[in-house]
């Protein structure tokens, strides 16, 4: 997917913008990338997951870094998630940016298309999960490391479960065991629903996945999801309000509306990211998580950044150096677990055994897990376009408004007219 993505991009985001190993942890070969300065030098570094409360967790891994590497120092900026895109873009047109930078994966996708990265050199795909490096990737080249990441899982409410005499799920559940569960589960009277999944672009280009369809074509250039795949996906997803979740007049779609109707108990199921553990730790009864079901095949959807170095950098060399210690090293891994910062991408779970005990969920491997099967979102250059053109189709027919296939065949169009 990505490298459809990139190549559907790439002419778009042309004029979009005027334009070694370290002893812990090392996911780096030694090799010297293009732009190798000699002596001491200072690096900058800019950022926007450290915002709002893990400033000094970044600055910790950055002088663990200089400890190491005492020739290299690290300057870092860092920006709120509101204002780093449009600051990054100017930077990147003026041939100011940092000589490294963090990206989310659809920026990723832009910034890789337009030349803005520069290639990495001898990187140890061992390090760290494959789909996470695998995605950070284009034509068989580095672009990116993972250095962070998140994704979605099934929550359950297993006091519902059992009062209801219902198996808790397992990971072998389909949509079909889900659907099963979720009418035994689902009391009107009550106010108790068996199921929650939002009527969305994101859960839509997932549930597609699922069924072993695709939203683009080969090359890109036009949508695939008018189809029996994307029509099951669409079905499954407008099939629940008011059958076994809650509908827009019940509440559903609200702000945070979700994670009150689980905490309060109303809620059996609930397909969300794993950022929602810590608001439930004082949680009344007993929850845990499963990968999500699939229909004929598992995909989980997969949130993650990457750290980069900037291709016209001075210093590539050290910048690379210095986001292979940012995303592989144990310094890293230590200070996101202790802080409750976003995961480590790291491929040996070992390092990461204190998350697994940690507390609810019980089942925190399935987070691991997850990342076994994964999905990424299409990436378009008029994205939020496409993102609100199939959300409200998609609503449109859990509304009654249109039938599904209709609702998918408009959705297919609007997108195919943003593709052109």
């Amino acid at each position: 997917m990505l490298a459809r993505s990139i190549r559907l991009v790439a002419a778009a985001a042309a004029g979009l913008l005027a334009l070694t190993a370290c002893a812990q942890g090392s996911a780096t070969k030694p090799q010297e990338p293009a732009g190798t300065a000699s002596g001491p030098v200072t690096i900058t570094y800019m950022n926007f997951g450290a915002n709002g409360g893990h400033e000094k967790d970044l600055a910790s891994i950055a002088d663990a870094f200089t400890a190491a590497n005492p020739d290299v120092t690290v300057k870092i900026e860092t920006v709120p998630y509101a204002d780093y895109f449009t600051k990054l873009q100017t930077a990147v047109a003026a041939g100011t940016a940092s000589d490294a930078f963090e990206l989310n994966y659809e920026n990723f996708v832009t910034y890789t298309a337009n030349g803005t990265l520069a290639e990495l050199g001898g990187v140890d795909g061992s390090v760290y999960k494959p789909s996470l490096l695998e995605a950070f990737a284009s034509g068989g080249k580095q672009y990116g490391l993972p250095e962070s990441f998140s994704d979605v899982v099934l929550f359950y409410n297993a006091d519902l479960f059992k009062a209801a005499g219902v198996e808790v799920p397992t990971a072998d559940w389909t949509w079909a065991d889900e659907t099963a569960a979720a009418q035994k589960l689902t009391d009107k009277g009550k106010k108790v629903w068996g199921d929650y999944q939002p009527v969305t672009f994101y859960e839509f280009y997932k549930a597609l996945a699922q069924t072993g369809g695709s939203f683009l074509n080969a090359d890109g250039t036009a949508t695939a999801f008018n189809s029996p795949q994307g029509i099951k996906a669409a079905q499954w997803l407008v099939n629940k309000p008011g059958k076994t979740m809650p509908t827009a007049a019940d509440g559903a779609g609200t702000p945070d509306w979700d994670t009150k109707q689980f905490k309060n108990g109303k809620l059996a199921m609930w397909h969300s990211g794993i950022w929602m553990f810590d608001g439930l730790k004082d949680a009344s009864f007993n929850w845990d998580i499963v990968v999500e079901p699939g229909d004929t095949t598992k995909a989980s959807a997969m949130f993650a950044n990457a750290a980069v170095v900037n291709a016209k950098s001075p210093n590539a060399a050290a910048a690379q150096k210095w986001i292979t210690f940012l995303t592989s090293s144990d310094a890293m891994v230590k200070t996101r677990l202790d802080s409750s910062w976003e995961l480590p991408p790291i491929a040996d779970t070992s390092k990461v055994s204190s998350y697994l005990t940690k507390g609810k969920p019980a089942n925190r491997q399935a987070v691991f897990d997850a990342l076994d099967d994964t999905v990424l979102p299409p990436v378009i250059t008029s994205q939020q376009e496409m993102q609100d053109a199939v959300t409200n189709e998609l609503g449109a027919a859990a509304a009654g408004r249109k039938t599904v296939e209709k609702a998918v065949a408009d959705a297919a169009a609007a997108v195919d007219a943003l593709l052109k």
